[in-house]
C-alpha cells in the first residue's frame, strides 16, 4: 500500500460483506494467508472511556463519583502518561459539572477529552468546555452510512471533513472514531478517509488521530485473517499511508470474547493507545477493562516505575463498596476468589512455594496476599495456610489443633452443608481450639 493515494469509492449499493457476515449464521472467520510483521511503537499507552461507554452500561455516575474514579485511575497512572486520556459526555448539566470538578483537579494525566457527534451544534459543546481534544462519531461501515445515516459515502465523508475542519479552525485536536471499522469498506472508504484526515493534518500542522472501533466485537487477531476483520491489517494500511502510531487508538467491545486480546493485538501491530473502561463496563458486552491493559503493558513493556499497581485494587474496593458492582468472585486481577484457591492439594503446594499457585506476587503487585477458601476440599494444609495468613505464626499441618478445626470442618460437610466456610466461622473455630493462645493478627 506504501505511495498508493486511497481514492473514496463512491458506490451506489452498500458494501455489506455478507460472505463474511450472514447475519443468519454466526459470522465467517475468512483467511486470505496474508500477513504482516510487527509493528510495535516504542510507546504505547492506555485511554479510558469509563465516563462515556462505560455510562452506556449503566445507571450514569453522578459528578462525585466520577471525580472519584477520575482520582484512582490518577493514582494509578502516577503521573506516568500510562492512562493517557478520559474522555466525557457534554449534553447533560450533570456531563459538564463532571468535567469541571475533574478539570479543577489540574491532573496533567489523564487528560479530559470530549466526544461529540459530527455535527456543529455539538462542536460548541466542546469549545465551552475549554478542552483541547475530542472525539467525533465519523460511522465509517455501510452499515452506518447507507442504513442509518441515509447518506452516500461521499455525502458522509464531506460531512465529517467539515466537523473536523472546525475542530482545526478552533485549535481543537479532532479523534474521529471510525465506528464499526471491522465492518467498513477498507479500500473504498476507510484509507480515503484517513487519507483526507492526513492531507489536513499537514495543513493545518496538527495532529488528527484517529480511532478505529470494533463496534460489534468482530475483529480478529489472528495473522492471515483477510479484511475488514484483521486487526493487524486495519493498522497496517493506515501506518502504510503515514498515520502515525501515536495518532491511532484501538476501541473493541467484548461480543465474541476477544476484547482483550483484541487490544493488546493493536498495540502490537502499530497503534499506540488502547481504549478501555474500569473492569470492563461498557455498552452491551464491554470494553477492554482497564486494570487488565495495565498489566497486559507490564507483561509488553515491563514494570512502569510510578505506575502504582496496588491502586487497582482500590478501584475494584470502591467499585464494590460505594458504586455498587457485582464483579464476579473468580473475575481476574480484582475478583475476591483472584488468588483465592479452593483446592487442598493447591493449599499444600502453596505452602511449599506460593509460585506454585499465583500466577504473580499479587501481594507486592496488588496488595493481595495469596489466599485459601475453607471447603471440604481444603485439607489440613489449607487449614494451615489460613491460618498463617491472618496469624503471626507458623504451625505443622499435622498439629492436632489444626486438627481439631478440620473435625468442625468435616462436620459440616457431612451433615450436608455446600457452601464455603466463613472466616467468621474459622476465626470461632480456631479461638475453640487454641484455647485462645493464639499470636497476634497480622496487619
Amino acid at each position: 500500500m506504501a505511495g498508493k493515494k486511497p481514492k473514496l469509492v463512491n458506490v451506489e449499493q452498500p458494501n455489506l460483506y455478507r460472505e463474511t457476515f450472514p447475519y443468519t449464521e454466526f459470522p465467517k472467520v475468512i483467511f486470505d494467508n496474508e500477513t504482516v510483521d510487527y509493528d510495535i511503537p516504542e510507546k504505547i499507552w492506555i485511554t479510558d472511556t469509563t465516563f462515556r461507554d462505560g455510562q452506556q452500561a449503566r445507571p450514569p455516575y453522578t459528578p462525585e463519583q466520577i471525580l472519584k474514579i477520575y482520582d484512582l485511575l490518577h493514582e494509578i497512572d502516577g503521573g506516568t502518561g500510562l492512562i493517557r486520556q478520559c474522555e466525557f459526555f457534554l449534553y447533560s448539566e450533570r456531563d459538564r459539572k463532571a468535567v469541571e470538578l475533574c478539570k479543577e483537579r489540574g491532573y496533567k494525566f489523564p487528560e479530559i477529552t470530549g466526544w461529540i457527534r459530527a455535527v456543529p451544534a455539538d462542536f460548541k459543546l466542546v469549545s465551552q468546555m475549554g478542552l483541547t481534544e475530542t472525539g467525533i462519531l465519523t460511522s465509517a461501515s455501510d452499515y452506518h452510512i447507507f442504513l442509518k445515516l441515509r447518506k452516500t459515502r461521499a455525502q458522509a465523508m464531506d460531512a465529517y471533513l467539515d466537523v473536523v475542519k472546525a475542530a482545526l479552525d478552533s485549535g481543537v485536536i479532532p479523534r474521529c472514531h471510525f465506528e464499526d471499522a471491522t465492518r467498513a469498506d477498507y479500500e473504498g472508504f476507510v484509507l480515503p478517509f484517513a487519507g483526507q484526515l492526513m492531507k489536513l493534518a499537514k495543513r493545518y500542522n496538527k495532529p488528527v488521530k484517529i480511532r478505529l472501533c470494533d463496534t460489534l466485537g468482530f475483529g480478529l487477531p489472528w495473522p492471515g485473517v483477510a479484511l475488514p476483520r484483521s486487526i493487524p491489517k486495519l493498522i497496517y494500511g493506515l501506518r502504510q499511508i503515514g498515520v502515525p502510531s501515536e495518532w491511532l487508538e484501538w476501541h473493541g467491545h467484548n461480543d465474541l470474547h476477544k476484547v482483550q486480546i483484541n487490544a493488546a493485538t493493536a498495540w502490537l501491530y502499530g497503534c499506540s493507545a488502547a481504549n478501555s473502561s474500569i473492569f470492563g463496563i461498557g455498552e452491551r458486552t464491554g470494553n477492554p477493562p482497564l486494570e487488565a491493559l495495565v498489566v497486559e503493558h507490564a507483561q509488553l513493556k515491563g514494570l512502569t516505575e510510578g505506575v502504582n499497581y496496588t491502586a487497582i485494587t482500590k478501584l475494584g474496593e470502591y467499585a464494590r463498596k460505594k458504586l455498587g458492582f457485582e464483579i464476579p468472585h473468580n473475575y481476574p486481577i480484582v475478583g475476591r476468589d483472584f488468588n483465592v484457591t479452593r483446592a487442598g492439594i493447591h493449599a499444600d503446594g502453596l505452602l511449599k512455594n506460593e509460585e506454585i499457585y499465583n500466577c504473580f506476587d499479587t501481594k507486592k503487585l496488588l496488595n493481595r496476599p495469596v489466599s485459601v477458601a475453607i471447603t471440604d476440599k481444603t485439607g489440613a494444609a489449607g487449614i494451615k495456610h489460613w491460618l498463617e495468613a491472618r496469624y503471626r505464626t507458623e504451625i505443622p499441618k499435622h498439629d492436632p489443633r489444626i486438627t481439631k478445626v478440620k473435625m468442625k470442618i468435616d462436620a459440616e460437610y457431612s451433615a450436608n452443608r455446600v457452601s464455603a466456610i466463613s472466616d467468621e466461622e474459622m476465626f470461632e473455630w480456631v479461638r475453640d481450639a487454641f484455647d485462645d493462645d493464639l499470636p497476634p493478627l497480622r496487619k
